[in-house]
């Protein structure tokens, strides 16, 4: 038997696991889960009771992103059907926030697909943040792609609350993924986002061939980053896309994956992210114990549970929504 006690407690002291220990976490005999979950939950709960964050994506540019993300069903080298179309408008950011609002939603994610925003469509989102701020009230994050030096900062006068750029692996395991852009230029734009005062969301997906050392990694470099938020997504294989032969995984690697997480950034925002219907299936619920976020309504280009589904879920486990 792990011990799995053990492990929450040096979390709950602030200390970090071994790789050892987290490599043990994803190696976890199945027998012993509930168990593991048991242990997560305890630094679950110290840190965000028993509530839960709703996240709401907006796919504000869709299907025109120049970079080559082997995961992406948006990138240039997909093949897949994908709705294509600029930036959606001001009054549609607005009208979308509103709704996201309406739904239960703690936060309103407006991404777009691109390598980065140019001035037009930075000046345009700010624009439409402030608006959304004024007469909607809701929390706002932005993914953008690749920012420039500045660009955190506009984004920040305007009320933007949280950035997302996700690490998406190891560094050792980027370049089987993607070739347009390194690894260091995720990492550079997080560091342009904690310093113009902005909370940092970065995450990762899993699924991608990458091993077990790779997620340990990538979880620990999130930890040293000190990001305020972390998403992790499952991948869901999209046709057309380089990785779209690649197998869903097992629901209970998943949730080791989750925990392993937990224990490595114990205060953080952890939210089950994409892929979380497909690989999770009917053991979406559980991700809970670990996890205290998830998107709800869908994803960029993907459906999945709808709000309703997950406020009875939330409900049904004993949980409550998290509100302002």
């Amino acid at each position: 038997m792990g011990d799995w006690e053990g492990l929450a407690d040096r979390a709950l002291a602030g200390d970090a696991p071994t790789r050892e220990e987290a490599l043990g976490v994803l190696r976890c005999p199945d027998e012993e889960l509930l168990a593991l979950l048991q242990a997560a939950y305890r630094v679950r709960r110290r840190f965000h009771g028993n509530r839960v964050k709703l996240h709401i994506l907006e796919n504000a540019l869709s299907g025109l992103c120049p970079e080559d993300c082997s995961f992406c069903s948006q990138s240039r080298v997909a093949t897949g059907e994908v709705e294509k179309y600029r930036l959606i408008s001001k009054e549609e950011m607005l009208s979308a926030a509103r709704q996201a609002k309406e739904s239960g939603a703690w936060k309103y994610c407006m991404v777009t697909a691109t390598r980065g925003p140019s001035d037009p469509q930075l000046d345009q989102i700010c624009d439409a943040v402030r608006e959304i701020k004024e007469k909607v009230g809701i929390r706002v994050c932005t993914s953008l792609g690749i920012l420039k030096p500045g660009q955190a900062e506009k984004l920040k006068a305007a009320g933007v609350d949280r950035f997302n750029h996700n690490l998406e692996t190891s560094e050792r395991h980027f370049a089987s993924i993607c070739t347009t852009h390194t690894w260091e230029d995720r990492v550079r734009t997080i560091g342009y986002v904690k310093e113009a005062g902005l909370e940092a969301c970065c995450g990762g997906i899993v699924g991608m061939g990458e091993t077990d050392e790779d997620l340990v990694d990538m979880a620990l470099t999130l930890r040293r980053l000190e990001v305020t938020s972390i998403p992790i997504n499952f991948l869901n294989p999209r046709p057309g896309t380089p990785l779209g032969s690649q197998p869903v995984q097992d629901p209970r690697r998943c949730l080791k994956v989750l925990c392993m997480v937990r224990f490595a950034n114990p205060s953080r925002d952890i939210r089950v992210a994409g892929g979380r219907e497909v690989n999770l299936r009917s053991m979406q619920v559980m991700a809970l114990y670990p996890c205290n976020s998830i998107f709800t309504d869908g994803y960029l280009t993907t459906g999945g549970n709808r709000h309703e589904e997950d406020l009875q879920l939330i409900r049904d486990a004993g949980f409550e929504l998290h509100r302002e």
